[in-house]
């Protein structure tokens, strides 16, 4: 267990501290938006596809090139990439925002997503979870390293190959939520 930090000796006033309010690290982090959004496709021991929406994920090398997503330790696609050691990261299209707001709402346990949001999978090259036809982007990955990080696992993907879209250009970013709650979403 990690020794909690003494902050006691940081706890100085000056006057360019007073230009800033200080707030909880989850109030601190709903300022990070537009993010990208994108979708992970994994598969389970029977070749049944499993795909999860996500907002934590970035590029983390060139050579090779690789990938990190960030999955929460509960969710059902997190047992799927750990078992599995292989996933699709997909930058979906803004056309298929519904979808996206579907596969991040409800478990792959319980639904086939690909059945319920009528998103086509294609087939990969090297990997076994499917591509998806409606992203502007697709990334097949092998997993060669995970790290626990509190209640999520951030899963490090060498991306194996990768293929962009011809009809599909903008893609899918998180702009955060309205004053009703609901999500916002706006292609680039």
């Amino acid at each position: 267990m990690r020794e909690k930090i003494n902050t006691s000796r940081h706890t100085r006033e000056s006057k360019e501290v007073k230009t800033l309010q200080e707030v909880t690290a989850n109030e601190a982090w709903l300022r990070k938006y537009p993010e990208r959004t994108v979708l992970a496709v994994s598969i389970d021991g029977a070749g049944r596809p499993n795909i999860i929406t996500l907002g934590w994920n970035m590029p983390t090398s060139s050579n090779p090139p690789m990938a990190v997503i960030s999955i929460g330790v509960t969710r059902y696609s997190h047992r799927l990439i750990h078992e599995g050691g292989e996933f699709v990261l997909v930058f979906p299209s803004i056309d298929v925002e519904e979808e996206v707001l579907y596969c991040g709402a409800h478990s792959g346990r319980e639904v086939d997503k690909f059945t319920e949001t009528g998103l086509t999978p294609l087939p990969s090259k090297y990997v076994k979870p499917p591509l998806i036809k409606e992203g502007v982007v697709n990334l097949e990955c092998k997993v060669v390293g995970e790290l626990r990080t509190g209640d999520h696992t951030i899963f490090v993907g060498e991306i194996l190959t990768a293929y962009i879209s011809k009809e599909h250009k903008k893609a899918l970013f998180n702009m955060g939520r309205n004053e009703q709650g609901k999500r916002k979403f706006r292609g680039f």
